[in-house]
């Protein structure tokens, strides 16, 4: 029999607050960005691994504070934004003078107008090697917050909304069955679920046990 083909279709990610899950390894990133009225300078680092969550809880930010989010490295300008803003992987724009005096602008408008700035990367930013050092001196002065690698609670929660997300059902037992054999990632759950979802639609299968080995062997993951 034929294989279905699979089309990279879009899938619409829920990214509001009751679609983001709290445990113990992000309860206090979660605690920070709901608190923002209280942040010292009214700016803040979130900082975490690839497929954290970052980019999540900043859309929560921006939905509380009707904020602006832009990347860090597209093509914005400092004077044009009004009210609070997100920048998005600020890691990326390191030794891009362009970028850096940018968004050294960004902050000092910020200030002087008493909006609220919240910044995302990828690591601490003592190592992303930003060559202006009055950029560099802001970020280090700003609150910094963390979101720690997942528990167990936190990657099922993740597997199941992705799932979800792309109405892709799990058979019983089967999310123990991954949580056991898969990367224990944020990016690894990300790209396991897109691993699956093309198999079950190619396979005309449920996700069970047999279908989640052979995905993870096709990944080079597996047992």
């Amino acid at each position: 029999m034929a294989e279905q083909l699979a089309f990279d279709l879009p899938i619409d990610t829920a990214l509001g607050r009751d679609n983001f899950f709290a445990s113990d390894a992000n309860s206090h990133a979660v605690g920070a960005i709901e608190s923002w009225p209280d942040w010292p300078s009214r700016t803040l680092v979130l900082v975490g691994p690839e497929g954290a969550g970052k980019s999540h809880l900043a859309q929560i930010w921006a939905d509380m504070t009707k904020a602006l989010v832009v990347e860090a490295a597209a093509d914005w300008h400092a004077w044009d934004i009004e009210g609070a803003v997100c920048v998005e992987n600020v890691h990326t724009i390191a030794g891009n003078r362009k970028n850096e005096e940018k968004l050294f602008h960004l902050f000092n408008i910020q200030s002087q107008k008493g909006s609220a700035l919240l910044m995302t990367g990828v690591g601490v930013p003592s190592i992303w090697d930003i060559h202006l050092a009055d950029l560099a001196s802001r970020l280090h002065g700003s609150q910094l917050v963390k979101l720690c690698a997942p528990d167990d609670t936190l990657l099922a929660a993740v597997l199941l909304k992705q799932c979800a997300d792309r109405q892709l059902q799990l058979e019983p037992g089967v999310v123990d069955y991954i949580l056991r054999r898969s990367e224990r990632s944020f990016a690894g759950m990300r790209n396991l679920v897109v691993a699956l979802d093309r198999l079950s639609l190619q396979r005309k299968r449920p996700v069970g046990q047999r279908l989640v080995r052979e995905t993870l062997a096709q990944m080079g993951t597996g047992e």
